[in-house]
């Protein structure tokens, strides 16, 4: 059973009135009438405490044992057990007899309480969301607010490094980056860093329709090849990139003293070990190294 909150407690005859008829005025009390004997009872209880628990602090649960408490027994006539009876504003107001699903009792309760929102997200966690969804701006706009309130967040600042440099701002994210001082973050940095490279190197080179055009005319233009897969980097077309520079390792792994090998490896910390094509492609380097 669930470890006891302040909004479970047992009620005796000398606290009813206090614990569940004036509290009730507050906020709704849901009375469990329950005995030791009483096999349905014992099963019941924990789910009760558990729904309650679930409205964090918006409805209280009493429990009564019957055997101990007849004079409650008398007052409120309870012939069955389990019996389980809702007060508000100091009158019983819903309730059941018998065991029922926990559907039934959610449903017997909603219109009497109100659930409370759900617990909002952690911000960064939210930001990362938005980011991987390509909501860069809205991502954006989620972390100046935590930055405003922690501007040593490691995280958070690597994050919105990669927010700017998705608009072009790219020496005010390597400025970003260079603040970072934490070693925790020491993949999410790299891969930072390793996008503002993609996107540098990318301004300097030809457009991706001119090389693509060369590629057909030479599929062997190893050079086109290459800078193909820098421009597909920086336009976040990572599949395509990857593909690219692994034809070219296998096809001529010394090209410009194994560049395409490192770009590889760069692109597997920018986009973190749990993504899927970094699984995919380690293992086909791996393959092709060995």
């Amino acid at each position: 059973m669930s470890e006891p909150t302040p909004y479970i407690f047992d009620a005796t005859t000398a606290t009813f009135d206090q614990a569940v008829i004036q509290n009730s005025f507050e906020k709704p009390v849901l009375v469990d009438f329950w005995a030791e004997w009483c096999a349905p009872c014992k099963a019941l209880m924990p789910m009760l405490a558990q729904i309650a628990e679930s409205y964090q602090g918006q409805l209280l649960l009493a429990k009564v044992d019957c055997e101990a408490e007849q004079d409650i027994v008398a007052r409120f006539g309870i012939r069955n057990l389990p019996t389980v009876v809702l007060f508000k504003d100091g009158q019983p107001v819903d309730g059941f007899a018998g065991a029922q699903p926990e559907s039934a009792v959610r449903a017997m309760l909603e219109p009497h309480v109100q659930m409370p929102p759900p617990a909002a997200a952690d911000p960064l966690e939210q930001a990362q969301a938005l980011f991987a969804e390509g909501r860069i701006s809205e991502a954006e706009a989620v972390l100046v607010a935590l930055l405003g309130e922690d501007n040593s967040n490691a995280g958070a600042l690597i994050l919105y490094a990669r927010c700017l440099a998705e608009r072009g701002e790219l020496g005010e994210a390597q400025a970003v980056l260079d603040a970072v001082k934490s070693d925790e973050h020491k993949a999410a940095l790299a891969g930072a860093k390793a996008q503002i490279t993609f996107l540098r190197q990318a301004a300097d080179l030809p457009d991706p329709a001119d090389l693509k055009s060369r590629l057909a005319q030479n599929p062997q233009d190893d050079e086109a090849a290459y800078q193909l897969a820098i421009q597909q980097l920086a336009r976040q077309q990572y599949d395509a990139a990857l593909e690219g520079l692994l034809k070219l390792f296998i096809r001529n792994r010394s090209y410009s003293e194994g560049l395409p090998h490192k770009t590889l490896l760069q692109v597997f910390e920018l986009l973190g070990n749990d993504h899927p094509l970094v699984t995919a492609y380690r293992r086909k380097l791996f393959a092709a190294l060995y």
